[in-house]
């Protein structure tokens, strides 16, 4: 389950599809060095997005198995 206070980099790691998604809503830097020390609704602050809105797009998408 994701979280507003998870890391940008560990929400990448779970499913590289999350990529899609946070990139749609408008967070285009996803792979800079900064942003994967942010926290969801760090980084949502910073774009002007609402966390709470991203938080249940990205769980509502299947986690990936390998």
């Amino acid at each position: 389950m994701i979280t507003k206070d998870m890391l940008i980099g560990e929400i990448l790691e779970i499913n590289e599809k999350y990529a899609d998604i946070l990139m749609e809503a408008g967070m285009h830097c996803l792979y800079c060095p900064a942003s994967a020390g942010e926290t969801l609704e760090e980084a949502c602050t910073v774009h002007g997005i609402d966390v709470d809105e991203i938080v249940e797009k990205l769980n509502e998408e299947p986690v990936s198995s390998l």
